[in-house]
This record gives C-alpha cells, structure tokens and sequence, in this order.
C-alpha cells in the first residue's frame, strides 16, 4: 500500500483527485490534502508518505518551492498541473511523472503503476536539482536527461546524445563518449521529448542528433553516417520531411 497526499491549492482538485484514487486505486491511501507548500511541508513531516501529488503551480508558490525546502526528497512525486505547456519538458527530462488536469482516470493508474514498479526508498534530491536546472536554463543546450538504469538514474547532457535506436519495448541512447545505455522505454517516449529540439526521428527505428550528422547517403531513403561512425537508415517517407529539416549545404 502506497502512503500518499495531495498538495493542491484548489479544493476541487484536491477533491477530485481523492475520490478518483479511492475509488479506483486501492493500492494508494491519501492520508491528507492540503493546500499550501507550508502546509505540505508539514504533512510529509508526520506522515513520511511514499508519494506526493503535487500542483505545479498555486496562487503565490509553486510545486518547486516546496521541494527546494525539503532536504532530502525520498517520496515520489507525481507533478499535477492544468497548463499543458508549463514545465512540461522540464518534468520529462529529470523521469518525473506528471498528469494534466482534469485528472484522466487511465492516465493516473498508469502513472501509479510506474510508482510501484520503480518504488526504493532513496533520495530523489539529484533528480530535483536536474528539473530545476533544465526549468531554469534558457538555452536547450545545457538540458540534462535522467537516463533509468537498474541501480538509479543516469544524468547526461541532451547535446552529448548522438543517436538513439529502438529496441522492441527498449531504446538504446548512443552517447558522444562511446557508450550506450539501454532504457526500459520506447522510442516513441523519447521522440515526443526530443524532436522538440534538435533531433529528428528519421526512421521509425531511429531519433539523430541533427547537429551530430557527418553525412548524409542519397538513395530511396538513404542513410546518414554519423560523428561517431554509426550509420542510420533514413526512412523513404521520412526523407522529404528529414530534408526540408536540414539545411543540405552544410552536409558533407
């Protein structure tokens, strides 16, 4: 059973949200609800929950104020917010969940079950800081991303990311250093969060790294050769749109 509360500046939210886990989520017990990061703060201090709905942003705090006064963060935290665009990325870089307002019922059992699957009681501070420092930073190129590996999280820069693959249910993220790190998510997940920066999905198996292309092969699809040598497929019916993409005079 999963110790949860629910910090939310709005009653009806914090309402509405309990009915849907008591009703529909017997594995998650919401010990309390409040309404304020000073009142939040309190609560996790009594009740040493093993999760936290959190509102992203309340009248005059955010989410992010309360976590920042926390000093060690060993709770999970599903972020809840009504602005779709609002830290989004931010939140799916560091491996955070998150659910849109209103609460879609599907959305919140899946965003449990990914609780229960990853539940160690550690510290989450590191994964904390990096949110915050990609929701501060005002250029993409200094953005982290949590990598899941089987002890933890691995933290590497977006830029140093040559390529990533698919692999069944899997993805494998080929990095500047030479290693590959193999991630229990799909290619899909990682292309609704990269390809709103400078990656393209050029092939349904692959996601490049624009900036880290060598050359590019003409053919029916044709292939790219990377900077580090891997060659990738291009798909025919992503070559158009992979084309218009680039600016073809800067390929070799």
């Amino acid at each position: 059973m999963l110790k949860a509360i629910i910090v939310d500046d709005e009653e009806r939210s914090r309402k509405n949200l309990k009915a849907l886990v008591d009703e529909f989520c017997k594995n998650v017990e919401i010990l309390h609800t409040v309404k304020s990061v000073d009142e939040g703060i309190a609560a996790i201090e009594l009740h040493r929950p093993d999760l936290i709905f959190l509102d992203i942003q309340m009248q005059r705090e955010t989410g992010f104020d309360l976590l920042k006064k926390i000093d060690k963060i060993d709770f999970e935290i599903i972020f809840t917010t009504a602005h779709a665009e609002y830290a989004i990325d931010a939140i799916k870089f560091a491996a955070i969940d998150y659910l849109l307002k209103p609460i879609d019922l599907n959305d919140l059992k899946l965003a449990i079950a990914r609780v229960e699957k990853k539940m160690i009681k550690t510290d989450y501070k590191e994964q904390f800081e990096i949110l915050l420092h990609n929701f501060r930073s005002d250029n993409s190129d200094n953005y982290k991303i949590a990598i899941p590996a089987s002890d933890g999280l691995i933290f590497i820069n977006m830029k140093d990311i040559v390529f990533c693959e698919a692999m069944s249910n899997y993805t494998k993220i080929h990095t500047k250093d030479g290693k590959n790190h193999v991630v229990a998510k799909t290619l899909k997940e990682y292309d609704s969060i990269l390809t709103n920066y400078y990656f393209f999905r050029v092939h349904h198996s692959y996601i490049v790294n624009l900036n880290e292309i060598k050359k590019y092969v003409r053919g029916d699809g044709g292939y790219l050769i990377m900077n580090n040598d891997a060659s990738v497929g291009v798909s025919q019916r992503k070559k158009d749109a992979f084309l218009k993409k680039i600016d073809n005079s800067t390929l070799l």
